[in-house]
C-alpha cells in the first residue's frame, strides 16, 4: 500500500533533462524535480528518523527530500515516476525493522561442536612428521 502525500507537501519544477527524447530532449523541458517538505507529512519521530536516513542525500538541511526523473520522454511520465519514487521511499520509512532474538545454542549442541572439534584435531595430528622408531 503506497503512502497517500498531501499537495501542499510537494512542489514540482520541470527541467531539461539528459536521456529520451530525441531532438526534443534540447528545447522541452521533460524531467520532473520533486520536493517534499516532510514536516509538512506529520510524521513520527521514529519514522521521520528512518526517512532521514533513507533518503540520505537526496534530503536537504531544510528538510526537504529533492527526487529527480528523467528516464522518461514526456514530462507526465516523470511525474508519475517521482511520485511513484517518493511514496515507495516514504512507505519503506513506516516499515518498523524487526527486532533480533538473541538465541543460545543448546547444551548438545555445544558438546557436539566440541567433539568434532577433537575429532578434526586429531585427523591434523596424525599428519605429523613420520619418526621412523
Amino acid at each position: 500500500m503506497p503512502y497517500e502525500i498531501p499537495e501542499e507537501a510537494l512542489s514540482e519544477t520541470f527541467l531539461a533533462a539528459s536521456g529520451p527524447g530525441g531532438q526534443n530532449v534540447n528545447k522541452v523541458a521533460t524531467a520532473c524535480q520533486l520536493r517534499c517538505d516532510v514536516f509538512k507529512l506529520g510524521l513520527a519521530p521514529d519514522v521521520y528518523q528512518r526517512l532521514k536516513s533513507l533518503a540520505g542525500s537526496r534530503m536537504t538541511a531544510a528538510g526537504e527530500i529533492v527526487i529527480t526523473a528523467r528516464s522518461h520522454r514526456t514530462q507526465e511520465a516523470n511525474r508519475e515516476d517521482a511520485r511513484a519514487r517518493l511514496a515507495e521511499l516514504i512507505a519503506k520509512a513506516h516499515v518498523r525493522p524487526v527486532k533480533r532474538i538473541k538465541t543460545k545454542a543448546s547444551r548438545a549442541a555445544k558438546a557436539k561442536r566440541v567433539d568434532e572439534k577433537k575429532q578434526r584435531g586429531s585427523v591434523k595430528q596424525g599428519r605429523g612428521k613420520v619418526t621412523l622408531d
